[in-house]
């Protein structure tokens, strides 16, 4: 199953991403935690993620796509994958069909996580008191918000537009979030809807 993740930040695309790929056997693959690695690391990938991402921006759809490229090459992910924080525009989703049809491996579905704002900013804010996370800072959590509006959101009407997505409701517990997911992958994807 190949599947994507969309919804805004602290709507816990990562979470249920990593939930689902552990029952279904497959990798969960998130570019946030990819490009994080390669700040840890202090590649030089990693320095000039760190600054784009400090800003709140997104890092340009070349350095992503080519990450994402290699990741669904390898081995673990030939029998499928759920993608967190991929794609982020129209551009990395056009790219990413071109990737997936090369390798004869349509998208099986994406589900988007439907959170209220204050709820996903007090997700951000408690995320960043715990881990310390430099993008959940309050100063760029509404940067984040913002650019998610006006980039990101409008996947959401091309993959509606193309029958493979999913809406659901992302408030309340981690266990609740992920019984809708599985009700939702349950009804074949182009009759979905909304779960």
């Amino acid at each position: 199953m190949r599947l994507i993740f969309l919804g805004p930040p602290g709507s816990g695309k990562g979470t249920q991403a990593k939930l689902l790929a552990e029952r279904l056997g497959v990798p969960a693959i998130s570019t946030g935690d990819m490009l994080r690695d390669a700040v840890r690391r202090g590649t030089p990938l990693g320095r000039r993620a760190q600054a784009i991402m400090d800003a709140g921006e997104l890092v340009p759809d070349d350095v992503v796509i080519g990450l994402v490229r290699e990741r669904i090459a390898l081995p673990d992910a030939a029998k499928g994958f759920l993608l967190d924080g991929f794609p982020r525009t129209i551009e990395q989703a056009e790219a990413l069909d071109r990737i997936l049809r090369g390798n004869a491996a349509p998208l099986d579905g994406v589900i988007n996580l439907l959170v209220p704002e204050g709820t996903l900013l007090e997700r951000l804010l408690g995320r960043a008191a715990l881990e310390g996370r430099s993008d959940d800072r309050r100063e760029t959590v509404a940067e984040r918000l913002r650019i998610y509006r006006e980039k990101t959101a409008p996947l959401v009407q091309h993959y509606r537009d193309l029958g493979l997505l999913t809406d659901v409701d992302g408030s309340g517990s981690i266990d609740e979030v992920a019984g809708r997911i599985d009700r939702a992958l349950v009804r074949p994807a182009r009759a979905a809807g909304r779960a």
